[in-house]
């Protein structure tokens, strides 16, 4: 599915990270076509659970509810493992959806640690890889606290200088519209 395929732009599924890391609603973990068309081989469930599981797919799950005061920590690092287990399975071919109820809050959350920590994003760079995907991606303020204390813990800096996300769509594209870091 192309970048400008929208049949329902709150169902649809977002390639985060080419080949591999899939972002998305809950709806998209039963979705057998979706799977399988995208030969997904691992669903990661933040907070809440698919209505059907797949065949042939395997499902995690992490408890995580959708609220500022929710500590991400023990969470990402569970997350960061069982990405890394998704994307090597199957000689390095594995595929992984990641997704909690609508794919806004929790899930990128957990996406944009996992750029973070394994591939050496800055926040910025991580969120804006996410939002440029799936704009409709909007952290709880909490969580992002939480981002840019763990920004600061991996890099030493923080690079996204807003505490909470813009509410308009255009707004939240225009932050990561630049790609320089200069302030």
């Amino acid at each position: 599915m192309g970048k400008h395929d929208k049949p329902n732009s709150q169902s649809a599924v977002s390639l985060i990270l080419p080949p591999a890391i899939y972002l998305g609603p809950c709806s998209a973990a039963s979705s057998k076509s979706f799977l399988t068309t995208n030969s997904i081989t691992h669903v990661l469930s933040v907070g809440s659970s698919p209505a059907e599981k797949v065949d042939g797919v395997i499902y995690y799950r992490i408890s995580l509810s959708d609220t500022p005061s929710s500590s991400i920590t023990k969470v990402c690092d569970s997350a960061c493992d069982i990405i890394d287990t998704a994307v090597r399975s199957k000689n390095g071919s594995g595929k992984i959806l990641i997704h909690c109820s609508a794919g806004i809050s929790r899930s990128p959350m957990v996406v944009a640690a996992y750029l973070m920590k394994r591939h050496k994003m800055t926040l910025k760079a991580a969120l804006g890889q996410i939002v440029l995907a799936r704009p409709q991606v909007s952290p709880n303020p909490g969580f992002l606290q939480q981002l840019k204390e763990l920004e600061v813990e991996l890099h030493g800096v923080s690079t996204l200088d807003v505490d909470e996300f813009p509410k308009r769509e255009k707004d939240r594209l225009a932050l990561f519209a630049t790609r320089d870091v200069a302030a």
